[in-house]
Protein backbone atom coordinates (compact mmCIF):
# COMPACT_ATOMS: atom_id res chain seq x y z
CA UNK A 1 0.00 0.00 0.00
CA UNK A 2 1.25 3.37 -1.15
CA UNK A 3 1.47 6.27 1.55
CA UNK A 4 -1.72 8.61 0.88
CA UNK A 5 0.63 11.47 2.21
CA UNK A 6 4.13 13.06 0.68
CA UNK A 7 7.63 12.12 2.59
CA UNK A 8 7.96 15.86 3.69
CA UNK A 9 4.38 15.84 5.05
CA UNK A 10 4.80 12.26 6.71
CA UNK A 11 8.13 13.49 8.35
CA UNK A 12 6.26 16.89 9.86
CA UNK A 13 4.02 14.31 11.22
CA UNK A 14 6.18 11.89 12.72
CA UNK A 15 8.65 14.64 14.15
CA UNK A 16 5.07 16.07 16.27
CA UNK A 17 4.89 12.68 17.92
CA UNK A 18 5.89 13.10 21.74
CA UNK A 19 8.82 10.86 23.43
CA UNK A 20 8.19 12.56 27.15
CA UNK A 21 4.87 14.09 28.63
CA UNK A 22 2.53 11.94 26.71
CA UNK A 23 -1.13 11.81 27.76
CA UNK A 24 -1.02 9.01 28.72
CA UNK A 25 1.94 9.27 31.07
CA UNK A 26 0.20 12.51 32.16
CA UNK A 27 -2.45 10.74 33.05
CA UNK A 28 -0.67 8.12 35.32
CA UNK A 29 1.26 10.95 36.85
CA UNK A 30 -1.71 12.69 37.92
CA UNK A 31 -3.73 9.95 39.08
CA UNK A 32 -0.70 8.87 41.59
CA UNK A 33 -0.18 12.52 42.14
CA UNK A 34 -4.20 12.49 43.94
CA UNK A 35 -3.33 9.49 45.58
CA UNK A 36 -0.81 10.70 47.88
CA UNK A 37 2.52 9.70 45.73
CA UNK A 38 5.09 11.13 45.19
CA UNK A 39 7.70 10.77 42.43
CA UNK A 40 10.53 12.32 40.12
CA UNK A 41 10.76 12.49 36.41
CA UNK A 42 13.73 12.52 34.27
CA UNK A 43 16.21 10.78 36.27
CA UNK A 44 18.91 10.14 34.45
CA UNK A 45 20.81 7.76 35.90
CA UNK A 46 19.14 4.93 35.82
CA UNK A 47 18.65 2.34 32.57
CA UNK A 48 15.98 3.76 30.19
CA UNK A 49 15.28 7.07 31.68
CA UNK A 50 11.90 5.70 32.99
CA UNK A 51 8.73 7.70 32.53
CA UNK A 52 8.08 7.76 36.69
CA UNK A 53 10.68 6.84 39.61
CA UNK A 54 8.96 6.48 43.23
CA UNK A 55 12.38 5.71 45.11
CA UNK A 56 10.31 5.71 48.21
CA UNK A 57 9.55 2.27 46.74
CA UNK A 58 12.05 1.54 45.09
CA UNK A 59 10.06 1.25 41.64
CA UNK A 60 9.94 2.91 38.23
CA UNK A 61 6.76 3.04 35.77
CA UNK A 62 7.42 2.79 32.02
CA UNK A 63 4.23 4.37 30.41
CA UNK A 64 4.63 2.31 26.79
CA UNK A 65 2.64 3.56 23.99
CA UNK A 66 1.64 0.31 21.91
CA UNK A 67 2.21 1.34 18.56
CA UNK A 68 5.88 1.89 19.46
CA UNK A 69 6.55 -0.67 21.90
CA UNK A 70 4.70 -3.35 19.59
CA UNK A 71 2.37 -4.06 22.06
CA UNK A 72 -0.27 -7.47 21.18
CA UNK A 73 -3.86 -5.30 21.47
CA UNK A 74 -6.42 -3.63 19.64
CA UNK A 75 -4.31 -0.84 19.22
CA UNK A 76 -1.17 -2.27 17.70
CA UNK A 77 -1.47 -2.91 13.76
CA UNK A 78 1.73 -3.21 11.33
CA UNK A 79 2.16 -0.06 9.28
CA UNK A 80 1.54 -1.24 5.53
CA UNK A 81 4.21 1.09 3.87
CA UNK A 82 8.05 0.62 4.56
CA UNK A 83 7.10 -2.94 6.69
CA UNK A 84 10.95 -3.95 7.02
CA UNK A 85 11.92 -0.26 8.14
CA UNK A 86 8.75 -0.90 11.23
CA UNK A 87 9.60 -4.56 11.55
CA UNK A 88 13.17 -3.80 12.35
CA UNK A 89 12.14 -0.95 14.44
CA UNK A 90 9.28 -2.25 16.82
CA UNK A 91 11.61 -5.03 17.11
CA UNK A 92 14.40 -2.95 18.37
CA UNK A 93 12.39 -0.86 20.92
CA UNK A 94 10.79 -4.59 22.02
CA UNK A 95 14.60 -5.70 22.60
CA UNK A 96 15.56 -2.38 24.31
CA UNK A 97 12.55 -2.24 26.69
CA UNK A 98 14.00 -5.85 28.12
CA UNK A 99 17.18 -5.04 28.26
CA UNK A 100 16.46 -1.87 30.24
CA UNK A 101 14.13 -3.86 32.34
CA UNK A 102 16.37 -6.51 33.34
CA UNK A 103 19.40 -3.63 33.79
CA UNK A 104 16.66 -2.29 36.00
CA UNK A 105 16.33 -5.37 38.30
CA UNK A 106 19.78 -6.60 38.11
CA UNK A 107 19.94 -2.75 40.26
CA UNK A 108 16.98 -4.01 42.89
CA UNK A 109 14.38 -1.73 41.15
CA UNK A 110 10.74 -2.91 40.99
CA UNK A 111 9.37 -2.16 37.26
CA UNK A 112 6.04 -1.35 36.40
CA UNK A 113 5.01 -0.80 32.59
CA UNK A 114 1.22 0.37 32.01
CA UNK A 115 0.15 0.31 28.27
CA UNK A 116 -1.89 2.55 26.51
CA UNK A 117 -4.45 0.67 25.63
CA UNK A 118 -5.38 0.27 29.61
CA UNK A 119 -5.77 3.63 29.70
CA UNK A 120 -7.92 4.25 26.30
CA UNK A 121 -11.22 3.14 24.43
CA UNK A 122 -15.15 2.87 25.77
CA UNK A 123 -13.53 -0.30 28.41
CA UNK A 124 -11.02 1.62 30.02
CA UNK A 125 -11.41 1.04 33.82
CA UNK A 126 -8.50 3.66 35.46
CA UNK A 127 -9.79 3.06 39.05
CA UNK A 128 -8.61 -0.32 37.98
CA UNK A 129 -5.61 0.30 36.71
CA UNK A 130 -4.86 3.13 39.00
CA UNK A 131 -5.63 0.45 42.10
CA UNK A 132 -3.98 -2.09 40.72
CA UNK A 133 -0.50 0.12 40.25
CA UNK A 134 -1.22 1.21 43.82
CA UNK A 135 -1.89 -2.60 45.23
CA UNK A 136 1.71 -3.33 43.43
CA UNK A 137 3.14 -0.07 44.42
CA UNK A 138 2.56 -1.19 48.58
CA UNK A 139 3.57 -4.61 47.66
CA UNK A 140 7.10 -6.63 47.22
CA UNK A 141 6.00 -7.84 43.85
CA UNK A 142 8.98 -7.50 41.05
CA UNK A 143 7.18 -6.69 38.28
CA UNK A 144 3.43 -5.38 37.26
CA UNK A 145 2.23 -5.50 33.15
CA UNK A 146 -0.65 -3.62 33.20
CA UNK A 147 -2.75 -4.07 30.00
CA UNK A 148 -6.36 -3.99 28.48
Amino acid sequence: MVDIVDAATRSRMMSGIRGRNTKPEILIRSLLHRRGFRFRLDVRDLPGRPDIVLPRYHAVVFVHGCFWHGHDCHLFKWPQTRVDFWREKIGRNRSNDAKVTAALRERGWRVATVWECALRGANRDLDGVLQRLVDWLQSDAPTLDERA
